[in-house]
């Protein structure tokens, strides 16, 4: 978590929970740091999120994962990314899409 707390961990009664979770995140457990910030890597990268794909860039080589992990992690959220798009609501695009062929 960041030195100061942001404002939306201030103003509800989760945030503190939330802070507790985050931290606690980062601590040694069953996941190396570097495993950890791959998929954080990815998850922030599918998610879109500026700030976040560029913390945890910077994370992941920080706990040793080299320039290709953090590349290959970004290709395979990606990839997943994709296929979920394209199969999350298969059904519905083929019985519209796909409908006479």
């Amino acid at each position: 978590m960041p030195a100061e707390t942001p404002w939306y961990l201030k103003q509800s009664p989760l945030g503190a929970a939330y802070a507790h979770f985050s931290n606690v995140a980062v601590q040694k457990t069953v996941l190396d740091a570097k495993t950890k910030e791959l998929i954080r890597l990815a998850v922030a990268s599918v998610f879109r999120c500026p700030h976040c794909t560029e913390h945890h860039v910077k994370d992941a080589l920080a706990a040793g994962a080299t320039k290709q992990e953090v590349s290959e992690a970004i290709l395979l959220s990606a990839l997943q990314s994709a296929g979920t798009q394209l199969n999350w609501h298969k059904e519905f695009f083929k019985d519209t899409l796909a409908a006479g062929e």
